[in-house]
């Protein structure tokens, strides 16, 4: 990237700026594209055309295609993380996300695109962005089941981090079933099995 000094110095205003909009803009319109349409293209110039964006202009913001689709689906994942602030255990914390990407499957399959990439060596970005997903994820999710066994929820025995990966690769294989059969899997009440080995929150008023 050459538009100018990210850290906010004498171009952070004029060209630098107006280059940050463009980027922003850019993603923004692939979030829209593939949230209705998934991800249909192998190449940078593919997705250009599906959203509007000549070849030359997008090489000029994103050098391949791995990092236009990590960008996108992180700004998708802030987006509907923002504010969320579900107050539960773990696996409604996953179940809660899953229910907001009943809305969106097609970036439920940027997602599984991007876990799939991830497991060879010809997609470095995607392998460094999910792989620190699942570190950040897990971790998240551990410290969730050790308020729930401090608070005698959930057995003292069940090492937290193990759990943390076993509820989000229940999460993932769910999501990845129910793009197949969306009229046959019910990714929520298929978690809330979890549920009874991993409880949360004890207030039953919510």
């Amino acid at each position: 990237m050459s538009d100018g000094d990210p850290s906010g110095g004498k171009h952070a205003r004029g060209p630098y700026s107006k280059g940050i909009a463009r980027r922003h803009q850019i993603i923004r319109n692939a979030i829209e594209e593939f949230a209705e349409r998934g991800v249909d293209g192998t190449s940078l110039r593919t997705l250009g055309e599906a959203i509007g964006v000549s070849h030359a202009t997008l090489r000029h913001y994103f050098a391949s295609r791995d990092e236009l689709l990590v960008e996108v689906y992180r700004e998708h994942e802030e987006r509907v993380t923002a504010g969320a602030g579900f107050e539960g255990g773990a696996v409604e914390t996953i179940a809660a996300s899953a229910e907001r990407n009943r809305a969106i499957p097609g970036l439920v399959r940027l997602y599984a695109t991007l876990a799939t990439d991830a497991l060879q060596e010809a997609h470095p970005i995607s392998t460094e962005f999910i792989g620190a997903r699942f570190r950040q994820l897990r971790a998240s999710l551990a410290d969730s089941i050790r308020e729930g066994q401090d608070a005698g929820r959930i057995a003292p025995d069940i090492d937290p981090v193990d759990a943390a990966a076993l509820i989000i690769a229940a999460s993932d294989g769910l999501q990845v079933q129910w793009l197949l059969a969306p009229d046959e899997v019910d990714v929520r009440r298929s978690l809330t099995l979890l549920e009874r080995l991993f409880p949360g929150s004890s207030d039953t008023s919510r």
